[in-house]
């Protein structure tokens, strides 16, 4: 597949897309209230609650396997929403900048490309996907699950459907121009089957026990960050607003 969709026609100047160079720290609103989203919970969470007052916090939006264990009738709402809100918060300042610096890189495209209404629904449920994917290892565990990361794993996985031209490379400020490739074809893209690869290896690596990064993360969901990518890899064209193979209309 070429770095451009093959059209019958050209389309006229005033209906092709923008292709101006867009500047690195230019990014999306929605990014960028998301990110101001967390980093205002996590100061609170930090710097303001009490003890007693963050292990409520915990209670109401960390995801648990546990609390799928017993019926839900006999339990509060937490099970409706702790799927989508866990992934609001953080423990540390290492696991929130780490977080944030990889949803800047891999949203970006993301949200240009498919808008913020269809963000906000991809979080979602890529939230819930990579909630469940951990929770289906770990069934009945009491531990809690917090953080982006399977949310960022999965706008990674999207990427790919994308924003990789076959040139090589990620393009994060025009890989939204770019057609979405199907699943097969996109592992026909040697940029998109290296860059999984390494990926998925580090996660396996993270498993075995091997930290890959800073010792102040605490345990790190590995089976959630799959479950996210899984997700927004296989399930991106549910979220594309447009048809395989042609280019986006960005917003001014």
């Amino acid at each position: 597949m070429s770095d451009r969709p093959d059209m019958a026609e050209e389309p006229h100047e005033e209906d092709a897309p923008e292709r101006e160079s867009v500047p690195i720290f230019n990014l999306p609103r929605s990014l960028v209230v998301t990110i101001a989203v967390l980093a205002v919970l996590y100061v609170v969470e930090a710097f303001f609650l009490n003890e007693d007052a963050r292990a409520f916090l915990l209670f109401q939006l960390a995801f648990t396997p546990l609390r799928y264990v017993y019926p839900l009738a006999e339990q509060g709402f937490q099970w409706l929403w702790t799927p989508v809100t866990y992934s609001l918060l953080h423990g540390g300042v290492e696991h929130l900048v780490f977080n944030v610096l990889w949803l800047t890189a891999f949203g970006a495209p993301v949200v240009r490309r498919i808008g913020t209404l269809r963000y906000i629904l991809f979080w979602m449920f890529s939230a819930a996907a990579a909630a469940f994917f951990h929770a289906m290892l770990h069934w009945g565990d009491q531990t809690l699950l917090i953080g982006a990361s399977g949310v960022v794993s999965a706008l990674m996985g999207a990427a790919c459907r994308f924003a990789f031209p076959e040139r090589g490379g990620y393009d994060r400020t025009h890989g939204h121009l770019y057609p979405r490739q199907s699943i097969f074809g996109a592992f026909r893209n040697r940029t998109v089957v290296f860059f999984t690869g390494i990926w998925f290896l580090g996660n396996l690596l993270v498993a075995a026990g091997l930290p890959l990064v800073g010792g102040d993360m605490g345990e790190i969901a590995w089976d959630a960050h799959i479950g996210g990518f899984l997700f927004g890899f296989l399930l991106f064209a549910l979220f594309d607003p447009l048809p395989q193979g042609r280019l986006p209309i960005t917003e001014p």
